[in-house]
């Protein structure tokens, strides 16, 4: 053979090196969801490739075994050429011609391409990476077989599931390209996290609890919700302990004024759940009851509080205020140093406003306050906390309502050279 067919030989072999390279990226870099998207929307190309794509492993053997084989035999026919043309160092200088050649337009330059635009990439290869694999059938089924083999001889697991944490992690990492906005980055957040919310969690606690007990006259029903604004009042026995029911001011006050029915027979029964009940499982429980509101009972079958449809959705969609609402931020800050903080708020919102890394067994920031207290709050108590220090600055019925967090200045160390 001639120089020149020697030379066309190598050439072909390392585009074809390209070719494979350029589409073990492509495969590996797509995006299975926007090739879904358009195989959806009737690119037959896409879906062909998609499916490619979702058989990896018998992709991968196939693209291995023709990368190898045209490198091999670029090598093979560059030493004969180069034996031919320097004698004994002829080995030697197609090692370093091959290498580089390979290198740069085999693997860097056909891989940086197939990186930028993955999905165009793997479709145009599909055809003959398809056809390839039809061909390789046998020795891909070999391969399968020993990879079983490996499989079981190391235990190994696939685990190709996502965990909520790297899920959190794929939705920051979009934001941060763009492709989402803070909004829809927080809604689908709040999405991924809806599942291990519990009661506990987002539940109004008794003390803030509207009701009124059964046999209150009507006039002070009337009164209660006028002053409360609240479109449905809850209705207890002798105490909030004994929730019976609620009822929806629109079945209260008719077009005549104030209804005429007992309270028994415009009441609708609650439904009651334990503390530890996922939210989603709530919304689930109170769609089925056709109901609007859960009442969260204790291990000792009191009331702990109760969960509205209002508060699930909340989880999703963050804060809903209506035009009778007071708005109530629950870190206010006053000045550069100083917040106002309202001790409903989750005290885990609490150490990432400040940048704590503490646990308490309180969800709420009033709770872990009364148990770093270590007694019952009083307006004006204080207490230091790593850089913070915080001052009680509203009290109702033994409980803390707000306090005042300044931050401190963090001593820095100074270091000597």
């Amino acid at each position: 053979m001639s120089i020149l067919e020697y030379t066309i030989i190598i050439a072909v072999m390392v585009v074809l090196s390209a070719y494979f390279s350029a589409t073990e990226t492509a495969f590996s870099s797509l995006n299975k969801t926007r090739l879904r998207a358009m195989a959806e929307g009737g690119n037959k190309k896409a879906e062909i490739t998609l499916s490619l794509a979702e058989n990896y492993d018998k992709l991968l053997s196939t693209i291995l075994i023709g990368n190898n084989i045209v490198n091999i035999a670029a090598s093979s026919i560059a030493t004969v050429m180069f034996v031919h043309l320097y004698g004994d160092i002829g080995a030697t200088i197609s090692t370093a011609v091959v290498t580089v050649v390979v290198l740069i337009f085999g693997e860097i330059t056909p891989k940086s391409i197939a990186k930028d635009s993955p999905e165009r990439f793997a479709m145009f290869s599909t055809p003959a990476i398809r056809a390839l694999i039809w061909i390789l059938t046998p020795i891909n089924f070999l391969f399968s077989m020993w990879k079983k083999l490996i499989s079981k001889l190391f235990k190994t697991e696939d685990n190709s599931k996502m965990s909520q944490e790297e899920l959190l992690m794929l939705v920051e990492e979009v934001e941060q390209e763009g492709s989402l906005d803070t909004d829809e980055g927080e809604l689908i957040r709040n999405a991924i996290e809806f599942s291990e919310r519990e009661a506990v969690d987002i539940l109004t606690h008794r003390v803030d609890l509207e009701g009124f007990a059964l046999g209150t006259d009507k006039t002070e029903i009337a009164e209660l919700f006028a002053e409360t604004q609240f479109s449905r009042l809850l209705v207890y026995n002798e105490s909030v302990d004994d929730i019976i029911g609620f009822i929806h001011l629109k079945d209260f006050l008719t077009p005549k004024g104030v209804t005429e029915k007992k309270i028994e027979e415009i009441m609708a029964k609650p439904v009651f759940i334990q503390k530890f009940e996922k939210v989603n499982d709530i919304l689930k429980i109170l769609q089925q009851n056709k109901s609007h509101i859960a009442v969260v009972i204790d291990e000792y079958g009191g009331t702990l509080g109760i969960v509205t449809m209002e508060d699930i959705l909340e989880e999703l969609v963050g804060e809903i205020w209506d035009e009778h609402d007071e708005v109530v931020l629950d870190f206010d800050k006053v000045d550069e140093r100083t917040y106002k903080v309202d001790c409903s708020a989750n005290f885990e919102d609490f150490c990432d406003v400040f940048d704590l890394e503490a646990e308490a067994e309180s969800i709420s920031v009033g709770g872990w306050v009364m148990e770093q207290l270590g007694k019952m709050p009083e307006n004006g108590d204080r207490f230091e906390y790593e850089n913070l220090e915080i001052t009680i600055t509203e009290t109702d019925s033994h409980r803390v309502t707000q306090i005042k967090v300044f931050q401190k200045e963090e001593e820095q160390e100074t270091v000597e050279e």
